[in-house]
């Protein structure tokens, strides 16, 4: 089956499209990314014939209107957005949205004589020799006639001909092909996505979330230009509060929404625990609201699919885009995302470096968004989300098919209670022979940004543990004052030892400790540094740590999981110390987890 058809279209063509609507420009990649340079370049490779490549637009599927009659779907540009948008700024003098969100033109200038384009810029402007903005060329406002008459009257010394000759070559641009494959509408996103990838030299790779994007924004009828604005726009702000600002100065239109109105709480927020893309966002509010994981669904859904009889009907896309609009609105609630970003600290979870699960956090959210409107208790939703999110990342549940997981979870949420769902995974998944085999096994890595070891870390945060040989200083305040991951086994006596990173590098080997104590541990073995700590204890000295009596030594090995054997061990012990102390660590995760 032929999945797309290839023509070649005039640029003035083109740009009726985009002037009628007839091609949606989607803003996939948001702003105009191209510096004004580029824009200058690619007027020049027309001027000269040379070809610009291809664009790549997919048709919407014609859509049941109300009264019966089909409405022919648009072309929805999914490659060649900033050569299109630059055409429009250049030739027809719009505006653009550049990288800081502002609204500019771009202007380009064009020197008949030399045949030469250029950006704009002051010196230009007092320069005669230069058309100052090749707008007023295609404006159409002033004939080729009358544009070389009145450049003739500024520079007379210069042959009208050639005036005429470069004048004309350059209203001539519009006249020039363009290449447009154009994909069929009944292609799945799968299919486009590995067409794209083919035809994309630079190997760009767009997501489902990408064409989702593709889908509101181009669906102004149903107001997808402010959703896609929202997601966008709020996405920003948690990352950079002070682009409230911009917004307010550079998007007016969009300040007066009730969208705005609504995140206007993030201009004074610096969380950074969960500073979701649009991807997140769109998963989140998507799979909340319609109870499916797989978001070529949702390109579906607001397409108009009807997923039993095949067709598209425009009752569906609008009722799609309103139930989409209450999954974003919820999203960016302020009282949901603080409510839920507690939860998570709550569990232990203080620091985004604590969490490498986007796929995890996001499902999270979704069973709290969800649980919430279903109605459940909040403290049941509190234990319920810090669960399985602890859950999620124990088994790693979202990083093979995360779409898939989400599509199947959501829908067992639906289908009955909640604690119902959690007590048959851990039943399956987090039984004795997990906690006492598997997870012992699972922390034998040297790779300290192991799910793991981060779940570990939160436990001792929740359990307001204090760091290895601290008297006072927490677990908590190292991780979020930027404290360092030490050794017990110091690196530097494990490699004079002969024992490789492999080795020493080991979760199991691994505290929080403050870095002053760290020093007077030095590369000694824990069988020397621990004498000096009974020492200190004795002569209440303080020549190690704050620890004064034996009993606040041995509660502090407890709080890290280490061995109280460790005070008398060597090298020769290490890997017995090793084995001992990642049953701690899988006992205290256990204790942890089921104390959620």
């Amino acid at each position: 089956m032929q999945k797309y058809s290839v023509n070649q279209h005039l640029i003035e063509t083109i740009l009726a499209w985009v002037n009628s609507g007839e091609i949606a420009i989607p803003e996939i990649q948001r702003p105009f990314v191209w510096n004004n340079s580029k824009v200058r370049d690619l007027m020049d490779s027309l001027y000269q014939g040379y070809p610009v490549g291809y664009i790549i637009a997919w048709r919407n599927p014609n859509v049941k209107l109300k009264d019966g009659s089909l409405s022919e779907g648009k072309k929805v540009l999914i490659d060649g957005q900033q050569r299109v948008t630059a055409l429009t700024a250049a030739i027809l003098g719009q505006y653009v949205i550049n990288k800081t969100y502002q609204r500019v033109k771009i202007k380009i200038a064009f020197n008949p004589i030399e045949e030469r384009f250029e950006v704009q810029n002051p010196a230009i402007l007092k320069d005669k020799t230069w058309l100052h903005d090749i707008t007023d060329a295609f404006s159409g406002k002033i004939s080729l006639l009358k544009l070389v008459r009145d450049y003739s009257a500024l520079n007379p010394e210069i042959d009208e001909d050639l005036i005429e000759k470069s004048f004309s070559q350059l209203i001539g641009i519009v006249k020039k092909p363009i290449g447009m494959i154009e994909l069929t509408s009944d292609l799945d996103i799968e299919t486009v996505t590995e067409i794209f990838i083919r035809i994309n030299s630079k190997g760009v790779v767009l997501s489902q979330a990408d064409f989702a994007m593709s889908k509101i924004a181009a669906d102004t009828e149903n107001g997808g230009n402010d959703l896609r604005k929202a997601i966008d726009y709020f996405c920003h702000l948690t990352i950079a509060p002070d682009f409230y600002k911009h917004i307010v100065d550079n998007d007016k239109e969009f300040a007066k929404s009730n969208y705005f109105q609504k995140m206007q709480w993030l201009k004074t927020e610096n969380e950074d625990l969960y500073d979701p893309d649009y991807t997140d966002l769109i998963r989140v509010a998507f799979t909340s609201q319609f109870n499916r994981g797989r978001l070529s669904d949702l390109v579906s859904l607001l397409s108009g699919r009807n997923f039993e009889t095949r067709t598209y009907e425009a009752e569906i896309a609008q009722k799609s885009f309103e139930t989409l609009k209450i999954g974003v609105e919820n999203f960016i609630n302020e009282t949901n995302f603080k409510r839920f970003l507690m939860i998570i600290k709550s569990a232990g979870f203080i620091s985004p470096k604590l969490i490498r699960s986007k796929n995890a956090i996001n499902f999270a959210y979704i069973i709290y968004l969800k649980l919430k409107d279903l109605g459940v208790n909040s403290v049941d939703i509190e234990t319920y989300v810090r669960r399985w999110f602890v859950y999620s990342i124990l088994t790693g549940r979202y990083s093979g098919s995360p779409e898939s997981t989400f599509d199947f979870d959501i829908k067992q949420i639906s289908k009955k209670p909640f604690n119902e769902i959690l007590e048959e995974r851990e039943e399956a998944e987090l039984s004795d022979a997990y906690w006492n085999a598997s997870l012992p096994q699972s922390l034998d890595t040297s790779v300290a940004s192991s799910p793991y070891f981060h779940v570990f870390l939160s436990s001792q945060v929740k359990a307001n543990d204090r760091g290895f040989l601290s008297k006072d200083v927490l677990i908590g305040d190292l991780i979020s004052l930027r404290g360092d991951i030490h050794h017990l086994f110091p690196k530097d006596y494990l490699k004079k030892n002969g024992l490789d990173r492999g080795k020493y590098n080991q979760i199991a080997n691994y505290v929080y400790m403050q870095s002053e104590i760290n020093i007077k541990v030095g590369n000694k073995p824990p069988k020397e540094y621990f004498d000096l700590i009974k020492t200190q204890m004795i002569d209440d000295n303080k020549q190690v740590s704050g620890i004064s009596t034996e009993q606040e030594l041995l509660d502090n090995l407890k709080q890290n999981c280490v061995p109280k054997e460790i005070m008398e061990m060597t090298i020769d012990d290490y890997q017995d110390f090793l084995m001992q102390r990642r049953k701690l660590m899988a006992n205290k995760m256990r204790d942890y987890y089921f104390g959620l």
